[in-house]
């Protein structure tokens, strides 16, 4: 089962993948997906780099942020246009044919995509609660559901503006003109959108009372809806100046808003970490030389530097596992103190040494040069 459940999920991501290409080209053509995949990449490369540059003092596993990307590229999308093809659809039966795109893109597609995006986000919380600390990693996976999603939707949308008008010349209808109004003025408004439910989960991941954890969740939800909807419409049944209030006006400053509110989480997390430093060097858990390399991200990287300009790439790992070992035991004392430690705390603290001194082990032996130690098996 362990093999198989991860098999079956590639399947199902690449048969979604295979159907979304499918139904992209019959609409626009195939080089007009091309064009669109080409253009789209940019954006989510810079939004990609964002989320993993917060997520830095404790980087999530990759394979859960690599499966929450696909889940929004793949799953999510068709998931998304099955249902607002289907609302839209209703929505000219009932108001007149060309008003069903409306209601799909006001009323469907901010409760549908929402909800949809944030699955992988309520996965970790709920089926990985070790692997999801509070409100950074509610943002980074939302972060990366929501930038897979707003790739594959970036595709249809270059693509479709080449078919229908060609490159264009940035002022005119064209591929040009979506690049500068997708890719580079609001390259982050899916992500903004399923950050918020991010939030939500991530105060639920740090509160013991049952009523926020419940609320949090449902307000973030709301919120993202709410500003999804406000841009479709500004986007679908306003004028220019309209588009450009609600840009201005709203969406730069929650983009702002929570940017600082990442900054200050980020903060947190640094303080939280330099407390625990001294506790670990009196437990002989880390030598007092290190404390000051490991409080701050420039010192681990100027770590992790060292290591691989001096023993090799392996042994740069070795000491970003090191690193990473230490801020999972600070973020475990944490948890402890506050009453929100999960599973059992003693178990959980003897595996992360067990890490922190094999990690330790293999830099020194890298860094020494001796030979691996052969297999016990």
């Amino acid at each position: 089962m362990t093999v198989l459940l991860p098999v079956l999920g590639l399947v199902a991501v690449a048969l979604c993948a295979l159907l979304l290409f499918g139904l992209g080209t019959a609409r626009v053509g195939v080089l007009a997906v091309v064009i669109g995949v080409v253009a789209a990449v940019v954006p989510v490369a810079v939004v990609v780099a964002t989320f993993l540059w917060i997520d830095r003092w404790e980087p999530e596993p990759g394979r859960l942020l690599l499966l929450s990307f696909f889940w929004g590229a793949c799953i999510a999308t068709l998931t998304a246009l099955l249902i607002n093809d289907t609302a839209a659809t209703v929505g000219d039966m009932l108001l007149g044919s060309g008003n069903g795109h409306k209601i799909s893109a006001i009323v469907s597609a901010p409760l549908v995509e929402e909800a949809v995006k944030a699955v992988p986000v309520l996965a970790v919380f709920l089926l990985r609660p070790r692997e999801f600390d509070g409100v950074v990693d509610g943002i980074v996976y939302a972060g990366f559901s929501a930038a897979g999603f707003a790739f594959t939707e970036n595709i249809y949308y270059f693509g479709r503006a080449f078919a229908e008008h060609g490159l264009g010349d940035g002022t005119s209808a064209g591929v040009l003109a979506a690049f500068i109004l997708r890719g580079v003025l609001s390259p982050f408004t899916h992500p903004l959108f399923t950050v918020l439910t991010g939030i939500g989960i991530g105060v639920a991941a740090r509160s013991t009372s049952r009523r926020p954890r419940v609320l949090a969740p449902l307000g973030g939800y709301l919120a993202a809806i709410s500003l999804h909807a406000l841009w479709n419409a500004a986007a679908t049944i306003g004028g220019a100046t309209t588009f450009l209030n609600v840009y201005f006006l709203i969406m730069v400053p929650m983009f702002i808003g929570v940017l600082l509110l990442v900054l200050w989480q980020r903060r947190r997390e640094q303080r939280i970490i330099a407390a625990a430093l001294p506790a670990m060097v009196r437990a002989r858990w880390i030598a007092p030389s290190e404390v000051e390399l490991l409080a701050s991200l420039s010192g681990r990287r100027q770590w992790r530097r060292q290591a691989a300009r001096e023993s090799g790439r392996r042994a740069a790992a070795a000491v970003a596992a090191y690193q990473a070992s230490v801020t999972e035991l600070a973020f475990l004392r944490r948890d402890v103190a506050t009453g929100t430690a999960d599973g059992d705390p003693d178990h959980r603290q003897e595996r992360l040494l067990a890490a922190l001194r094999g990690a330790r082990a293999e830099a020194v032996r890298l860094a020494a040069g001796r030979p691996e130690p052969a297999s016990s098996g």
